[in-house]
């Protein structure tokens, strides 16, 4: 042990940090998730105990998954007589026992628990919104309730959600083993959608704290991920895409907590830390000469936070990069984000032109009403546009859409007057 730690945020921030490392190997040797997850609580409840007194282990990681494993066993030892276990003075005591597994750490163990830690977590088995609750749950360590909250849903409702995907879980006899290349490559790939679906949960929400903080969860969770992969172009793509998004977050609503438009946000709040380490992602990413939709999307965010105003916005740039984001991904959300750009190049009627075939596949989607709205109120189509603006509140999800489109209703009522 080191000396004595005098600041008690240095715990939380290390627990939240040991976390991925210490439940994955943990759940190697129990292979039962709600050990390894009971494990590691007792381990920090101990740790809260002893770290303050005695000062920081020399590997805290190692720490916590011995005091977990050794807990455990105990708890286990107590239910059962008829289970074999290691004698006291080999659980008991710690001594010096770190430096193996220090040294295990540091090798390719570590790397393989991890990811067989979030696999499991995005196991195909799950639909999505349970891959995200167990994730939030397990690799981060959030609380039911805060996943409720983030959920917009009772703690109740969130409890038997994760229940569930752990009993999919263990009624699909899902292996412990690191999968193979193939499925790993597969399982990669799920757990890289996870993460972004996470960031876009947070980002979507507009100005609520609970929610939002999903988008810091979901960074941290792609640097993971990118501390695993540091040379796979989408997870780096990934990366900076969800950074360049977040510099933003300050300007994106005003005192009063309503969305502020990016031709009107204020660029000197933009975090330019965010941004640097967001672009210099991106520039590595595209050194490996691999593309891929992740890091076209970040290139669009970036082209945005080059630009010293609203009025510099390379929007050429951003319609070629939106251009071959179509013929990577097709998709209807992609042409619709692609037309808002074509407004600013060629006008709202080449815009309308472009979303026109859109109306049905899109016909569910608060954002498609809401951009046709604004292209009819840039022609004077006053009254069409105010039936599009209805259409886009009757289909909000956040209080924030629909304190958007009421702003543009506003102004179709002052200018009526």
């Amino acid at each position: 042990m080191s000396q004595v730690i005098q600041d008690p945020t240095w715990i939380d921030s290390t627990l939240t940090a040991s976390r991925p490392q210490a439940v994955s190997a943990l759940l190697r040797y129990f292979r039962d998730m709600d050990m390894a997850e009971e494990a590691y609580q007792e381990a920090c409840l101990r740790a809260l105990r002893n770290w303050p007194r005695n000062g920081q282990p020399r590997d805290p990681v190692a720490w916590l998954i011995l005091v977990g494993r050794n807990a455990a066993l105990d708890g286990t030892r107590r239910k059962s007589r008829d289970i074999a276990l290691p004698p006291d003075e080999m659980i008991s005591d710690l001594g010096d026992a770190e430096a193996p597994l220090i040294e295990r750490l540091d090798d390719s163990h570590y790397r393989d628990d991890v990811l067989r830690l979030l696999f499991i977590c995005c196991h195909p088995e799950l639909p999505a919104t349970q891959q995200i609750a167990l994730a939030l749950r397990i690799v981060s360590g959030l609380s039911v309730a805060q996943i409720a909250r983030a959920f917009l849903v009772s703690d109740a409702a969130m409890e038997q959600r994760i229940t569930r995907a752990k009993a999919r879980i263990a009624k699909a006899d899902v292996p412990f083993e690191t999968p193979g290349p193939v499925e790993r490559s597969e399982r990669l790939a799920a757990v890289v959608t996870m993460i972004y679906l996470l960031f876009n949960e947070g980002y979507t929400a507009g100005n609520d704290p609970a929610r939002a903080s999903l988008c810091d969860e979901a960074i941290r969770l792609a640097r993971l991920i990118l501390r695993l992969y540091p040379t796979e172009p989408e997870i780096i793509g990934l990366t900076a895409l969800m950074m360049l998004q977040q510099s933003r977050l300050r300007a994106r609503f005003d005192d009063k907590g309503e969305a502020v438009l990016l031709e009107d946000q204020d660029r000197n709040l933009w975090n330019t830390k965010l941004i640097n380490e967001g672009v210099a992602l991106l520039d590595k990413a595209m050194r490996h000469d691999r593309p891929g939709p992740y890091q076209v999307q970040a290139a669009i965010a970036a082209t945005h936070a080059r630009a010293g105003s609203f009025k510099e916005t390379d929007w050429l740039a951003i319609d070629g990069l939106y251009a071959a984001l179509e013929r990577m991904q097709p998709s209807p959300v992609v042409t619709l984000n692609r037309s808002v750009v074509a407004a600013k190049l060629r006008g709202p009627d080449a815009a309308l032109a472009m979303i026109e075939p859109l109306e049905k596949p899109l016909s569910g989607y608060f954002h498609y009403f809401g951009a046709r709205g604004a292209f009819l109120l840039q022609l004077g189509r006053t009254a069409e546009a105010r039936a599009d603006f209805d259409r886009a509140i009757s289909l909000a999800t956040t209080p924030a859409q629909a304190a958007h489109i009421r702003q543009h209703l506003d102004r179709i009522i002052r200018d009526a007057e």
